[in-house]
């Protein structure tokens, strides 16, 4: 479980990219370059410290393969 903050927003921001991601086309292989790209990207800054990002990986690796998380949801009709 994630408890710092700065990780949570990063958590927060890759998590609506992916499912964003998702609605637009991409698929899984895709979703997982753009992970690894991200975080690789958050190594190379120093922005975390490594144990952070090797948490934030974890948790975001275990949102990837939830299918739930790229369900569409569907929307109540408007029979007017």
């Amino acid at each position: 479980m994630l408890q710092d903050t700065p990780t949570i927003r990063y958590y927060q921001k890759l998590s609506d990219a992916l499912v964003d991601l998702w609605n637009r086309g991409y698929r899984f292989d895709d979703l997982r370059l753009y992970v690894d790209g991200y975080l690789a990207s958050l190594r190379h800054s120093s922005s975390l410290e490594p144990y952070l990002i090797h948490r934030l990986e974890e948790e975001i690796v275990r949102y990837l393969y939830d299918p739930s998380n790229f369900e569409k949801t569907q929307t109540e009709l408007d029979y007017r």
